[in-house]
């Protein structure tokens, strides 16, 4: 295991809670004004989930839209599927709230404070949000991208390449290449991060090594290249030590 020049970072799931709760409660309340017949408020939730992969997918490019668009647009396909008179605008403004000031988790702060390699947080959420929740616990990182910059959401591509781009040329601003420096190769950094598909598969399809953040103790999934499987980032703070 070699040891990495810098550390690509998911934040929501990683550094931070994810809505979980928010968005189980959320579910809840559109359950209790629906007119469909649900079995439960889960049903809901991976309804309003799939809605969301699907628009986040297409929404590269040209065709791109904030996080917080598609958020509302997901919302609101969800609460019509279910025949449910639930407001939209209340519903949305809890999961946009919590955004701006998630929950930390345990060994984050520390991490960022004591890790010697550059960091460059990789996010889906919009820079605004983002940073808010930053602000909230005083953290700091060498460089941040997200999908508003790469104008594309993980797992594709841009993100990662992106977030390369920015470390070797040792900006955290948007849209400032450096003149004729090449960007880090995949396997010089290391991409920790806890979604399967946004973080595990889209890293790995660059060749980018992955410390998986598994707090839920999920199953391993096969063929997935992994430096580590780790339950907090004091554990990638040994891994980085040793490496």
């Amino acid at each position: 295991m070699s040891r990495p020049r810098a550390i690509l970072l998911d934040f929501y799931g990683t550094v931070v809670a994810e809505d979980d709760d928010v968005v189980a409660a959320v579910c809840r309340s559109i359950e209790q004004t629906a007119t469909a017949r649900v079995r439960n408020p889960a049903t809901i939730g991976r309804y309003w989930s799939d809605a969301f992969a699907r628009l986040c997918a297409a929404a590269t490019g040209p065709a791109f839209a904030t996080q917080r668009e598609l958020e509302r647009r997901s919302l609101r396909e969800t609460i019509r599927h279910f025949g449910s008179d639930a407001d939209e605008e209340s519903l949305s403004r809890r999961l946009f709230d919590y955004w701006r000031r998630p929950a930390l988790l345990p060994g984050a702060a520390a991490f960022l404070a004591e890790i010697e390699l550059p960091v460059c947080l990789v996010s889906d959420i919009d820079r605004a949000d983002l940073d808010a929740a930053l602000d909230a616990h005083g953290l700091r990182v060498d460089a941040i991208v997200t999908s508003e910059q790469a104008r594309a959401y993980k797992p594709r591509p841009e993100p990662f390449r992106l977030a390369l781009d920015h470390l070797a040329h040792g900006h955290p601003g948007p849209d400032q290449p450096g003149p004729g420096q090449p960007c880090l190769a995949p396997g010089e950094v290391w991409h920790v991060g806890d979604s399967l598909t946004c973080d595990v598969a889209g890293a790995n399809a660059l060749g980018i090594p992955v410390v998986w953040m598994n707090r839920k103790h999920r199953q391993r999934p096969a063929g997935a290249s992994l430096v580590a499987e780790v339950g907090d980032l004091t554990k990638v703070l040994e891994l980085v030590r040793q490496a």
